[in-house]
């Protein structure tokens, strides 16, 4: 499929608006675990997901990670090209999860497209308000919900993304994802294995009671 086919705003788009994209994007790969994106510092230009997966998560001084929010196939990566926006950094690292083709739009002919096309920037804004929206409400989350809670919905949620109740997750993995110490996680799953919830072994989590960590998660 073709890029015109994954921009939202395309249909928009002037003729000549739309060449100059046309003209400027460029289709890249990249394998699980490359980082494409490390902060303010960097500047990549805007992506839009063809294929695979992408995660936006926080490192803190301590080198713990939290994910902040993923990217599937058609979503567009607004913090890549963050360097565009005046007074307006994120310390953000965006890696690939799963092996991606992604189309990159450079920083420079996306700033110039919002200034001709009040389309794509009331897009821009738009993307900028819903990602900070879900940090907002993984905020919430962390500050307010009892992290047994929080790990019955992560598991919930990986199932539902693989299509599988067999997940290939190790504890440190999943405590990266969720923001906490391995043992912390190691301790739950116990606990939920223990209560028939689920079974574990080497690198796997298996969910056994969807139903009674449905009813946990608070869904």
């Amino acid at each position: 499929m073709s890029f015109a086919e994954y921009f939202p705003v395309w249909d928009k788009l002037d003729k000549a608006q739309q060449q100059m994209l046309l003209d400027a994007v460029t289709l890249r790969s990249a394998k699980a675990g490359t980082i494409l994106y490390s902060g303010g510092s960097d500047c990549l230009g805007l992506v839009v997901v063809r294929s695979g997966r992408l995660r936006a998560y926080s490192l803190s001084g301590e080198g713990r990670e939290i994910t902040l929010y993923r990217l599937f196939e058609r979503d567009i990566c607004l913090m890549t090209s963050s360097c565009m926006m005046q007074n307006l950094q994120f310390d953000v690292t965006i890696e690939v999860e799963k092996d991606a083709e992604f189309w990159v739009i450079p920083p420079a002919v996306y700033r110039d497209l919002t200034e001709q096309s009040l389309a794509a920037a009331r897009y821009t804004n738009d993307l900028l308000a819903t990602r900070l929206s879900d940090v907002m409400w993984l905020m919430e989350q962390i500050l307010w919900k009892s992290f047994g809670k929080r790990l019955a919905e992560f598991l919930l949620e990986e199932s539902a993304i693989e299509g599988s109740d067999q997940l290939s997750l190790t504890h440190e993995k999943i405590a990266n994802h969720l923001g906490t110490a391995r043992e912390v996680v190691t301790r739950m799953l116990r606990y939920f294995q223990g209560e028939g919830m689920v079974r574990l072994a080497r690198g796997t989590v298996e969910l056994t009671d969807v139903n009674a960590l449905t009813k946990l998660a608070g869904r």
